[in-house]
């Protein structure tokens, strides 16, 4: 929608999107809007409302930013994307409302569950490479790592840039609070893999350097970041797989291989320490 003065978004919430959440979702843009992270801002309403009705379902008004995605991230995108990151996890340190995080590990074994009998249709092994894996991260998953306000779903089609150079972050609906490290794992999947799989040291030492600029890592997280990528890799392994098998043929709907992430989780399965993703101290 363009006006004489600027352009916004008009957004109708489907049901994906929890109508109870909308209140934290839309609270975090405006909170990180007006602590210098470049998001879409929340339009209020005389009355100083931004939530509406519109054709029976939610709405919002929010400003639009200008940029494009990235379809291929090179070393520059992901160095600007971890300081953008970082940033946005110390602005979010005073953000007062809480989510917490829906498809966090407790979430992953019932979500395998219901993919069914017809996993091994998709990859042969993959079931027993799965239930091998839930184990593994449900014994040693970490339990007191830095944690606040995290995007969770930080892909390059949710970062904008112009000429190089990012011009914001976007789509917040799966925001909540979690490791700091879980939000910078889901980044290294999602920023440092080629087309072909292969990963991308170049990539993934830009990123993390990027991210210290604006918040330093703590001895901890970087020891456990390697255990954070597998988990990160599993999580949208399962729900690819969900979807992959339960969407129909014929919906308006772009399924994703799961397989991308079954080479991305035997990727981490090989990592030991942080150095082999080209970053030390």
């Amino acid at each position: 929608m363009r006006t004489s003065k600027t352009s916004y978004i008009l957004t109708l919430y489907e049901k994906l999107v929890e109508t109870k959440d909308l209140p934290f979702f839309l609270g975090l843009m405006e909170h990180l809007a007006t602590h210098n992270i470049s998001c879409p801002l929340p339009v209020e309403d005389k009355k100083g409302q931004v939530l509406k009705t519109l054709s029976g379902r939610p709405a919002v008004m929010v400003t639009f930013l200008d940029g494009f995605s990235v379809n291929r991230p090179k070393r520059l995108h992901c160095g600007e994307l971890g300081t953008a990151l970082g940033a946005m996890h110390v602005a979010g340190a005073d953000f007062e409302m809480v989510r917490p995080n829906a498809l966090t590990l407790a979430d992953w074994r019932p979500l395998f569950e219901k993919c069914g009998e017809n996993v091994d249709d998709i990859h042969p092994g993959l079931h027993d490479v799965i239930t091998t894996e839930l184990a593994f991260l449900e014994d040693n998953w970490p339990k007191d790592l830095p944690t606040g306000i995290i995007h969770a779903d930080l892909f390059p089609d949710n970062a904008f840039f112009l000429d190089d150079h990012l011009s914001g972050l976007i789509d917040f609906y799966f925001a909540c609070n979690d490791f700091f490290a879980y939000d910078l794992a889901i980044c290294l999947n999602a920023w440092c893999f080629e087309a072909d799989s292969s990963f991308n040291m170049t990539n993934a030492r830009a990123l993390l350097s990027g991210y210290e600029q604006t918040r330093p890592l703590h001895e901890q997280e970087l020891e456990a970041l390697p255990l954070l990528a597998r988990g990160a890799a599993l999580r949208f392994l399962l729900t690819r797989i969900y979807d992959w098998l339960n969407t129909p043929k014929d919906a308006l709907v772009n399924r994703h291989d799961p397989r991308e992430y079954l080479r991305k989780l035997r990727f981490h399965q090989q990592i030991k320490n942080v150095s082999e993703y080209g970053f030390g101290k």
